[in-house]
């Protein structure tokens, strides 16, 4: 591996889920000093002990996710709905509310947020995910450019078709329908290694992306754009 991270102190959220394993072994392999939760970071009076001591990280990784909770909105039950936003919008909220102010303050800092290209197009039967996740990547827009002029960098990876055990398990790839599925609907057909992911995640932590604020970056080998 390389020194792309050398010395960079990073936080990752729900290090055990979602794209949180393979960030967590790449930026340590680059030389990061990795600081991983695997819990889901919590919304209300708990929040503030669950980032004890993270206050000085360079970058933070805002890996979150649930369960897409897939049904007709006429039968989205209200726990479902909620637990979404408690799960993935109002813990982002937090995050950045309590650490973009901090790096603003010392004139620097790193935030991705591993969001979802689901409401980028929106996926029928799955309104309540792409809406938490829309909000997601919302925030991180609007972010982005309040904390730009403080030389604190804020973005999104919006992925789909990217391998997971939640969303896209190997076991389900591997089927022929839904390798009829890649081919007609994702132009690179086929699903993405999440090791991939974690390289973009990186370029989004590192400082070659200076430049870069308030993007919500679609990583979906063409699904987006096919629209």
């Amino acid at each position: 591996m390389g020194n792309r991270l050398a010395g960079k102190r990073v936080f990752i959220t729900q290090s055990n889920a979602y794209m949180g394993p393979a960030i967590e072994a790449l930026f340590s392999g680059e030389g990061a000093i990795v600081s991983a939760k695997p819990d889901q970071v919590p919304f209300g009076p708990d929040f503030p002990e669950f980032v004890t001591g993270q206050d000085d990280i360079d970058i933070l990784i805002a890996n979150l996710a649930h369960d897409p909770c897939n049904s007709p909105v006429v039968e989205i039950h209200d726990n479902s709905w909620q637990s979404l936003f408690d799960t993935m919008v109002h813990p982002l909220m937090n995050l950045i509310r309590h650490f973009a102010p901090r790096m603003a303050s010392r004139g620097h800092g790193k935030i991705v947020a591993i969001t979802s290209a689901a409401p980028l197009r929106g996926i029928p039967g799955s309104a309540a995910y792409c809406a938490a996740r829309g909000a997601q990547n919302a925030f991180i827009r609007a972010t982005g450019l309040e904390f730009a002029p403080a030389n604190v960098q804020i973005n999104a990876v919006a992925q789909n078709y990217v391998s997971n055990p939640v969303y896209y398990p190997d076991d389900l790839v591997a089927t022929e329908r839904f390798q009829k599925h890649l081919q007609r609907n994702v132009p690179v057909q086929r699903v993405a290694e999440a090791e991939e992911s974690a390289e973009l995640a990186l370029f989004l932590a590192s400082g070659n992306s200076n430049f870069i604020v308030g993007q919500v970056v679609p990583f979906s080998g063409g699904w987006v754009t096919t629209t």
